[in-house]
């Protein structure tokens, strides 16, 4: 979608993803969901769907992309290049929580390939209501990024990796630069 406008249709297509989701981890051969405990599976928790956490995010595109090395939970090094800074606004009517501007990286693995942007974070819910190893999301442009470019950052698309689901997946941990210090109470939720 290429605008922020359409609620009801965004709000559908979320549903929809989701319900998408749900069944790939109930009954796909390469859900994370170890298979003795996909027949007690009954769906991924989520919060509510939050336009407010559809923010509009202008690039700053890294010429000369820096290596970021990322632990994991296995306690490895994942080497990824951190391509673009994505800097935001987040606009709450809720006075409890933080108004402000962001950033976060946008990194992809060093190989040379056409991969969305990763963007792993931490936020104020991680190991609350979030997974404790940080979310993730994944980022698509329909061209090459330059600077000044507008993305769209929907955090209600925000996952936990498969790494919270079972310990056989090794998942890298958002680095620090990526820690939100607000709440984004929006995308997946894991107690």
């Amino acid at each position: 979608m290429s605008t922020l406008d359409d609620v009801d249709r965004w709000r559908e297509e979320l549903e929809s993803k989701r319900a998408e989701k749900d069944e790939f981890f109930a009954n796909h051969p390469q859900s994370p969901i170890p298979p003795e405990g996909r027949d007690a599976f009954d769906g991924l928790d989520y919060f509510p769907p939050a336009p407010d956490y559809r923010v509009a995010a202008t690039a700053t595109v890294h010429d000369d992309p820096e290596v970021v090395l990322m632990d994991t939970t296995a306690g490895r090094e994942m080497r990824y290049l951190r391509v673009a800074t994505l800097e935001f606004e987040l606009d709450r009517a809720d006075e409890d929580l933080e108004d402000g501007t962001f950033e976060l990286a946008a990194y992809q693995q060093e190989s040379p390939n056409e991969e969305p942007l990763f963007v792993p974070f931490r936020d104020k819910t991680t190991g609350q209501q979030s997974y404790d190893g940080g979310r993730y999301m994944e980022l698509s442009s329909d061209r090459d990024l330059e600077n000044g470019d507008e993305l769209v950052i929907d955090f209600n698309l925000a996952y936990s990796p498969f790494c919270a689901y079972s310990e056989t997946f090794d998942c890298p941990l958002p680095p620090e630069e990526n820690w939100l210090d607000v709440a984004i109470p929006a995308g997946e939720r894991f107690e």
